[in-house]
């Protein structure tokens, strides 16, 4: 696994655990606001000199695309949660596009525009993923990191964390952390909503990067520690090794392995709140085949998308298959985060 100059995730942005801005396209005027909203995030971001406007870009041109093209759409942005940059997904629910390749040529057009955008985009973004499928829709995550900086958007680890329809205070949020250990994934969902489950979110994660290379049921000690006068939270965690995967995890924050072929296990939190009556915790490990994905996410993504998915779902990159999660299964009146981690591919 890559790691930056320090061997950890990034700035102390990430520890701030900002929730996913969510800007639903179901009018041509939400085109204008995923613009400004990408050229706030980048500047807020950090990012240098004529970034934040690109980034603009890059949100108008995907938001027209599921203006023009699709049904059920969003744009999703927020500051990469393990590294310095931004990170602009849309998701829609259909028709797909029929040949994604020719479409990222420039001057490709089916409605007698200019035909620049997929082109665009991948001119300006650091990285770009696309997955497309007739009658299911089409996901596209386009990462925007500054100089030297590639790597952060090159990992293959995605999350997102969207708020209760009509909160403005999100009690859901997600981390990661590089260590000589490995890769460290953390999703905390604060009881209740609101701001007093946002604050024991927020108290989760900065517990959590203090010093994140700890043994899971250390880390779950020192948050239940940090939590005592909060809401509480449940919290799962997942580290990733050569060969196996260490979950441990309180309350309802699930974990699934997947393969490109089939769901391998679900396993749930011990029962208990963290802050309040949390049971000792302990780690279950998991063998898993190189290249299987290990999902974390709350209660507010259905549990029901683990039963019988569609293959299409199961052979997503991480920062894809999250983003599907939670536009596909959220539950609207309630928090809802996904994280997805690639594990290590073995040398042959």
């Amino acid at each position: 696994m890559t790691t930056g100059p320090s061997g950890h995730p990034g700035p102390a942005r990430a520890v701030l655990a900002e929730p996913t801005r969510a800007v639903p396209i179901d009018h041509f005027s939400a085109v204008h606001l995923a613009a400004a909203t990408a050229r706030t995030l980048a500047r807020r971001c950090g990012l240098p000199g004529a970034l934040p406007d690109r980034a603009a870009v890059v949100a108008s041109e995907l938001a027209s695309n599921i203006a023009k093209h699709a049904t059920g759409g969003s744009v999703y942005l927020q500051a990469l949660t393990h590294g310095e940059g931004l990170e602009i997904t849309a998701v829609d629910r259909g028709p797909g596009m029929r040949e994604p390749e020719r479409c990222l040529t420039d001057g490709y057009t089916t409605t007698n525009t200019l035909g620049a955008g997929l082109g665009a985009i991948r001119r300006i973004a650091t990285t770009l993923t696309i997955r497309t499928r007739a009658g299911t829709g089409t996901l596209v995550c386009a990462r925007l990191a500054p100089p030297g900086r590639t790597a952060d958007a090159e990992r293959p680890l995605g999350s997102l964390c969207l708020p209760a329809e009509g909160e403005r205070h999100c009690g859901d949020a997600a981390s990661f952390a590089l260590t000589d250990r490995g890769l460290t994934a953390l999703a905390v969902d604060g009881l209740g909503h609101g701001a007093e489950a946002e604050e024991a979110a927020r108290a989760a994660v900065r517990c959590f990067h203090r010093g994140p290379d700890a043994d899971l049921p250390d880390l779950l000690t020192a948050a239940n520690r940090a939590l005592r006068h909060s809401r509480g939270a449940a919290i799962g965690l997942l580290r990733l090794r050569d060969t196996a995967v260490d979950y441990c995890g309180v309350g309802n924050v699930r974990a699934v392995l997947l393969s490109p072929d089939d769901v391998g296990r679900r396993l749930s939190g011990q029962p208990g709140v963290v802050g309040w009556n949390m049971p000792p915790p302990q780690v279950r490990r998991l063998s898993v085949p190189a290249g299987a994905t290990a999902v974390l996410h709350t209660d507010g993504v259905d549990q029901r998308w683990s039963r019988d998915p569609e293959p299409f779902l199961l052979r997503l990159p991480p920062p894809l298959l999250a983003a599907a999660l939670v536009h596909g299964f959220r539950r609207s009146r309630d928090d809802a985060t996904a994280v997805a981690v690639k594990t290590p591919q073995r040398p042959r």
